[in-house]
């Protein structure tokens, strides 16, 4: 059997798609998942998305992490999945599907290369010593370094993930440097265990964690630089809650195709 399916990334952050509201595809198992991920062996993402019909909103969105497992709340998959939603045309301009952590509303661009998706609030931020730790829709650790450019993120990264506090659930890990005019991050994800190119929950964290630390009030547009593009957080914050949060960014296709499923 043959599985159709789309290729997108969003600053970098690649993605396998399909679409399985009329799907044969069937007993979807985390080696199978893992296989289409492979860079090596299969299509080779970050993750795998299935685009499901649903009842109550224009679709359903179902995560997989590279390592076959479903996963928690992924932003720039998230943006993908919208843009691949207006190529089937189950949506136009605007969209409201279900992901794990919720309903989601997002808007897309005429021409379908840029999305603006909305996050979840957030009203809780801890600190681990000097890093930030928050949940986005997915958790994230936080900390502002010198000199990212040259940071041995996957190292770094790899060992707060799996340290006492964090190995048994997980983490993602990201790293950030002020810049004069944005913020430059890089990120560990936890279920790829490497580093991406970009992160959307977690530029998303990185955004309200330097708010915060920074007691920055109102309306707040932070521009980010990724290792895969640019991307910008918009929200809300009145020095407690984080309202009317967008993750603002590319999101393309890159090729579509037909790999064997046995």
């Amino acid at each position: 059997m043959k599985i159709k399916f789309y290729k997108y990334q969003g600053a970098g952050n690649d993605f396998v798609l399909i679409d399985h509201r009329e799907s044969p595809l069937k007993n979807i198992d985390t080696k199978l998942v893992a296989k289409l991920c492979d860079r090596r062996f299969g299509i080779g993402a970050d993750g795998l998305m299935f685009l499901l019909s649903h009842p109550d909103y224009d679709f359903e969105m179902v995560y997989h992490n590279a390592d076959g497992n479903v996963g928690s709340m992924c932003g720039n998959g998230g943006r993908c999945i919208v843009a691949f939603a207006k190529h089937l045309g189950v949506i136009d301009s605007e969209t409201n599907f279900l992901a794990v952590d919720g309903a989601h509303y997002a808007k897309i661009s005429v021409e379908g290369n840029w999305v603006e998706l909305q996050m979840i609030d957030v009203d809780h931020i801890q600190q681990d010593e000097e890093a930030f730790v928050l949940n986005t829709g997915s958790p994230h650790y936080v900390k502002e370094v010198s000199n990212l450019e040259r940071l041995d993120v996957y190292t770094q990264g790899y060992n707060i993930r799996n340290n006492d506090t964090y190995k048994n659930e997980g983490i993602n890990v990201n790293f950030i440097e002020q810049m004069p005019d944005h913020l430059f991050v890089r990120t560990f994800e936890r279920g790829v265990e490497d580093e991406t190119y970009a992160c959307g929950t977690g530029v998303t964290a990185v955004a309200m964690a330097m708010a915060k630390k920074q007691n920055q009030i109102g309306k707040i547009e932070t521009p980010i630089k990724v290792l895969g593009g640019n991307l910008q957080i918009n929200f809300n914050y009145d020095g407690h809650k984080f309202t009317e949060v967008f993750l603002c960014g590319p999101a393309e296709k890159v090729f579509e195709g037909e790999i064997d499923h046995l």
